[in-house]
């Protein structure tokens, strides 16, 4: 299609972002689509994060489970996922879910792996290491970014919608991986405090630090040159995946429509704003200094849909 007719890029007159500037990532992104689908996605993104805060709420604070706290929300969890997994229409949100599972294809995968990582936090409070956190990862991160890409790639016809051509799970993975590393450096200080740590152990063995430093230093005090090297080494593992994630997004993009090749760089854009802000030299890692405020990603996206026009 020649520059001149841009009828195609009509959604480019994007919604007011003034009241939701603060929402996750993916919603912000997902704004771009037509309503039927970022409908799917508020409901599907929904459910997860109700099984997610259903761990996360309890263990903010540093409040401990008894056994047999764990074993009622392990319950809660799995009994959810079967009812899931059944298709048993149990109250009028699970009802809506599965509508919308079914209309669009989705896999039950997802919800299956994210159950799992959720059952993980409530019997581990740390990782053994790096390969334990990916492990994890397919669930607490890859789970969500597969729905998101199988949402951006399924093709409506008369029938309803067909499958996407790529296989999600390998679309969704590097940037997954990215935005999560980049989340987890991003909110060092917000997570420490509420006494949850996403670092691995055998990298903190390996950089010498000791749990009760990372605390130390979200309260404001000094930080080490282990301490350093810790996050440095996650700013590297994010480097790798920003670099994977780049080359998987300009693999698939071809095969979107040209509002899901945006969402795609708006999350792609945004994750970068941040990273780029990680100065794992000089940083004092606080969320006042990793967090861009709205006005930042106003102009971020803003720059990202006029890179986007252009090459259009």
């Amino acid at each position: 299609m020649q520059k001149t007719d841009q009828s195609y890029l009509n959604f480019l007159e994007k919604p007011d972002f003034a009241d939701i500037l603060t929402n996750p990532i993916l919603d912000i992104a997902a704004r771009f689509w037509e309503t039927d689908r970022y409908d799917a996605f508020k409901v599907c993104y929904r459910s997860m994060r109700i099984i997610d805060d259903l761990v996360d709420d309890q263990k903010a604070g540093g409040h401990q489970l008894t056994l047999d706290e764990k074993k009622q929300l392990e319950h809660i969890i799995v009994s959810w996922t079967d009812n899931f997994s059944k298709g048993n229409r149990t109250d009028d949100f699970q009802t809506a879910l599965l509508d919308i599972k079914d209309t669009f294809q989705i896999p039950l995968w997802p919800w299956v792996r994210l159950s799992k990582a959720m059952i993980y936090d409530l019997y581990n409070d740390d990782f053994k290491s790096f390969l334990t956190f990916l492990r994890y990862s397919e669930g607490a991160a890859i789970s969500p970014a597969s729905i998101f890409m199988h949402l951006i790639g399924v093709s409506k016809n008369d029938s309803g919608y067909s499958v996407p051509v790529y296989n999600i799970r390998t679309a969704a993975r590097h940037l997954a991986l990215f935005s999560y590393i980049v989340h987890i450096i991003r909110d060092f200080q917000k997570d420490q405090l509420a006494g949850l740590n996403y670092y691995a152990l055998n990298q903190l063995e390996i950089c010498s630090v000791q749990k009760d430093e990372l605390r130390n230093v979200a309260e404001g005090g000094v930080i080490s040159c282990n301490v350093r090297n810790l996050l440095g080494e996650y700013y590297k593992f994010a480097s790798y995946y920003r670099k994977q994630a780049r080359k998987t997004i300009d693999s698939i993009l071809p095969l979107l429509e040209p509002r899901y090749q945006l969402s795609l760089e708006i999350i792609y854009s945004l994750y970068n704003q941040i990273y780029k802000r990680i100065d794992t030299k000089n940083g004092i890692f606080s969320e006042s200094e990793l967090l861009p405020t709205a006005e930042e990603v106003k102009s971020q996206i803003d720059m990202t849909i006029a890179a986007f026009n252009e090459k259009k």
